[in-house]
């Protein structure tokens, strides 16, 4: 396993220092940021988007969606086993909360059947705050 894709472990007080309030409330607290704040709602730059957290790549920027919901919204993964999947009975409903796979970290959730016209009728609905993006013309 490469240092890419190898699990990242940290302490909570590592977390923290690394993220600063905001990032570690939504990445390590499973917060949400209010919609139509985050810094990539609207952007249509190419490339690849990363988790804050560990840099592990998530999403390309050829599956981001305008889904009019106030979070950056994906249709896939850009890789499977990119995120992993686990039920959130939170706020007195059942959803599926999306994490990263390789750290652990809170993204959002992702949303099946909506309507929306996409090739996976997913929304991958996700807090800015959780990426990073790296801007490259050349990704595909």
């Amino acid at each position: 396993m490469d240092d890419a894709t190898a699990p990242v472990e940290r302490t909570e007080e590592e977390w923290r220092a690394q993220l600063g309030p905001e990032a570690y409330a939504v990445l390590r607290q499973g917060a949400t940021e209010r919609a139509w704040t985050g810094e990539y709602v609207s952007t249509t730059t190419t490339g690849v988007y990363r988790c804050r957290a560990c840099g592990a790549e998530l999403f390309r920027s050829t599956t981001k969606f305008e889904s009019h919901c106030g979070w950056p919204s994906f249709y896939d993964p850009s890789d499977t086993s990119a995120v992993t999947l686990h039920e959130d009975g939170s706020l007195g409903m059942i959803r599926t909360e999306v994490r990263c796979a390789r750290c652990g970290s809170h993204l959002g959730h992702v949303f099946r059947g909506e309507g929306y016209p996409t090739p996976t009728d997913d929304r991958y609905c996700i807090n800015s705050i959780a990426l990073t993006l790296e801007a490259d013309d050349s990704v595909e």
